[in-house]
């Protein structure tokens, strides 16, 4: 649902009791400034950041740990020799 922020001052009520039930995008002179979202949805966009979070920490950990056993002819690959490599091995 989407809501001006002058409908959303006053209309506060519906806008919370709507909020619990789908999320509500507040716009403010065309564009969005805000959303309102259940605490479940909330819930669920903390654990999605979280798990973000925790990938891009294990992907540079494999990251740093790659560089260190590669082969130096590994870092004078092109991504043409990589795509073929990687076609060849399926």
């Amino acid at each position: 649902m989407k809501m001006t922020s002058v409908e959303a001052q006053n209309r506060f009520g519906k806008l919370l009791d709507t909020a619990q039930q789908e999320v509500v995008e507040i716009t403010r002179h065309g564009r969005s400034v805000a959303f309102l979202i259940s605490p479940r949805e909330m819930a669920d966009v903390l654990e999605l950041q979280r798990r973000r979070r925790q990938a891009v920490a294990e992907f540079a950990a494999w990251r740093k740990s790659a560089r260190k056993t590669r082969k130096p002819a590994a870092g004078a690959l092109t991504d043409d020799e990589i795509n073929r490599m990687v076609h060849k091995l399926r």
